[in-house]
């Protein structure tokens, strides 16, 4: 074959590659559209019926409230109208009582009027004394119309122009969210979530995050509050998670409308102590060790169950107990398990005290961090410092000074110094040693 052919046969190489990848970009700006489009018809959908369940119920229950408020009223009528027509009812007794009387008298009357001359005297005698007896000129009392109660019903407009107005501005419809997730990053059996608000307009006072397994599950709360961002904790590695955020405004109950879902997942095993360690009590989930009084007089370093942090992560320490202070108390991270350990205060680890004091390889620094207290937070942060060659072969295992940066952080302070090991490392284990009872460390 001819260079001339060849290099066509090259160029032609070329452009099918350059096609097929030109189509591959396309089929995916595709499925992007595709998403896009199924995002938007989908929850304008749940809007829909979100809209419609909600004025729904709203208008059951506005109808029921009124449908109250009228029995209320018609009740109050039925009693006034009861309170009020009895007293007429027994004035109207006395009156029909009398007029009874009345007819009886006359008819008697009437009688002793006709009868002959010889009863006549006897009849007009009686009819006369029982005529003063009934006290002809005595007449009951009736109520004029102005002392009468007249009932009538107090009704304007003014509920109607105020729930005309309250309706108007019931509910709103967005295209977007004011907030949205900006960042998942795994953590060792956790993921941390950042978030950001998008709506320049929307003054925050709440953040609200929720999460749930991707597959099925409901969504949870996992913070409330004015962070952007938080750590979920006791999440599976391997897992796929879904977390969505919202927020309320200022002076608002009500909360935004969720973001769009986002899915995240941790590779990395959760942080958990070793159990089986004399004088610890470790939680369920091993990611909590209690100090006991089982061996007051001696329980050693409690060891991570294996060496799970790699430098570029934190590692926080949650104080949630308190005992008795020490000098040999420590919390920190270490290359290996030295089993006859007393204290973290030793070569190849870093760790800080319980009074506040910082040791490197064994050494207390000059700096010093605040005591830790009940509901301390101390965290360790590692990264490798870029140094020349220490072998041949650029090998940082073979030998030679390995240095990390190191920076520890306690209540608002923190110390920062350079690390400097024997050997290059991958992962280390860390620990804690606390030599009276009733300290509670909770590691993730």
């Amino acid at each position: 074959m001819s260079i001339e052919a060849e290099a066509l046969l090259q160029e032609a190489k070329e452009s099918i590659e350059a096609a097929q990848n030109y189509r591959s970009e396309l089929q995916q700006r595709l499925h992007g559209l595709s998403q896009a489009r199924k995002q938007v018809r989908g929850s304008s959908s749940q809007a829909r019926e979100a809209l419609k369940r909600h004025f729904s119920e709203l208008q059951a229950a506005v109808t029921r409230l009124l449908a109250e408020r009228l029995s209320v009223l018609l009740s109050e009528v039925d009693v006034i109208e009861q309170d009020s027509v009895r007293p007429l009812d027994d004035c109207q007794k006395l009156i029909e009582h009398g007029v009874s009387t009345a007819d009886e008298l006359l008819r008697e009357g009437e009688v002793a009027i006709r009868c002959g001359v010889g009863e006549k005297e006897d009849k007009l005698g009686s009819f006369t004394k029982k005529a003063l007896q009934i006290q002809l000129d005595s007449l009951p009392e009736v109520p004029v119309l102005v002392d009468v109660p007249c009932v009538s019903a107090q009704l304007d407009d003014s509920l109607l122009y105020a729930v005309r107005e309250r309706v108007s501005r019931h509910g709103s419809v967005s295209s977007h969210p004011p907030v949205q997730i900006e960042e998942l990053q795994e953590r060792p059996g956790s993921v941390l979530v950042r978030w950001c608000k998008v709506d320049d307009e929307f003054a925050v006072q709440d953040y609200r995050l929720q999460y749930r397994r991707s597959v099925s599950g409901q969504y949870e709360d996992a913070y409330i509050g004015p962070e952007q961002e938080f750590l979920v904790l006791h999440l599976d590695p391997h897992t796929d998670h879904l977390f969505r955020v919202c927020a309320r405004g200022e002076g608002r109950t009500e909360w935004s409308p969720w973001s769009v879902p986002q899915t995240g997942y941790t590779t990395l095993a959760p942080h958990e102590w070793c159990p089986g360690s004399e004088g610890y009590i470790l939680s369920s989930r091993r990611n909590i060790a209690m100090r006991s009084d089982s061996s007051p007089s001696k329980a050693g370093v409690l060891y991570s169950n294996a060496p799970t942090y790699f430098c570029g992560q934190t590692l926080t320490f949650k104080i949630s107990a308190t005992g008795q202070v020490d000098k040999r108390d420590s919390i920190g991270l270490c290359v290996g398990c030295e089993g006859e350990a007393e204290s973290l205060q030793r070569d190849q680890a870093v760790c800080i005290s319980t009074n506040g004091a910082v040791f490197v390889n064994g050494k207390e620094m000059t700096n010093q961090l605040p005591s830790v207290t009940l509901g301390s937070a101390v965290t360790f942060d590692m990264e490798v410092v870029n140094l020349l060659p220490v072998s041949n072969n650029n090998n940082l295992s073979d030998g030679g000074n390995f240095k990390l940066r190191v920076t520890i952080g306690s209540g608002n302070r923190e110390v920062v110094f350079d690390w400097l090991l024997d050997q290059g490392v991958d992962c280390l284990f860390f620990g804690c040693s606390l030599a009276h009872p009733g300290w509670k460390v909770l590691v993730f």
